[in-house]
């Protein structure tokens, strides 16, 4: 009689930096690789949170949850950081100490983090490295990435401001507009009733009446 195989546990990690991003979707891959892997699925932690954030509140309930031997699950390796090379090198440092195999479902050579044993074997010890230069090359684009983007967006609104356009605040209400832009062409109002019957602030209606007039 043969025995029933040890199937290894798996902490499914999927991070989103807006609410609109497909993490159904994310989630999802991961549970058909856990399967495929044959690997357990032993809680799924999911956050709408910037990845250059080091402290994340399910990350930590994850790894302050998980066993020696367990396996972390990311989609891709910017799913779990963009973080700055010292920042990642302690969250790397957590990982190890917590004894967790870290697998990146689109990068094949962690996947074979799931059978190589600690057992001393100068392949196995070579491709820990390779694989670990990898994971550390990736986390090191990621993090280039997320500052190319910053940089533009910087960009974009400095160009902004050089052709005088608004930067920051609110965005338009185009009802009210509407509504305050259709009471002043009547021209039958005080600004202060009219700011009264659009419910808006008496600045806000000088302000449509001065667009109007430009």
């Amino acid at each position: 009689m043969t025995k029933d195989k040890i199937m290894i546990k798996a902490r499914l990690y999927l991070r989103a930096s807006t609410n609109d991003q497909d993490a159904e979707r994310a989630k999802q891959s991961l549970l058909d690789f856990a399967q495929d892997k044959s690997l357990e699925v032993a809680d799924v932690y999911a956050e709408n949170i910037s990845g250059t954030k080091l402290e994340r509140p399910e990350l930590s309930r994850l790894l302050a949850t998980a066993s020696a031997g367990e396996v972390l699950l990311v989609e891709s390796v910017d799913r779990l950081s963009r973080l700055t090379m010292a920042e990642w090198d302690s969250l790397k440092s957590t990982i190890k100490s917590k004894g967790l195999r870290l697998v990146v479902a689109d990068m094949p050579t962690t996947h074979e983090m799931l059978t190589l044993k600690d057992d001393g074997d100068i392949g196995t010890r070579i491709m820990r490295v390779i694989n670990e230069m990898l994971v550390d090359l990736m986390a090191t684009m990621a993090r280039l990435d997320q500052e190319k983007r910053v940089e533009r967006i910087k960009q974009g609104l400095d160009n902004k401001r050089a052709r005088g356009e608004k930067v920051g605040g609110k965005g338009r209400n185009q009802k009210k507009w509407d509504q305050v832009a259709d009471l002043l062409k009547r021209n039958g109002n005080t600004m202060e009733e009219i700011a009264k019957l659009a419910d808006v602030g008496i600045a806000t209606v000088y302000r449509i009446k001065k667009e109007l007039t430009l």
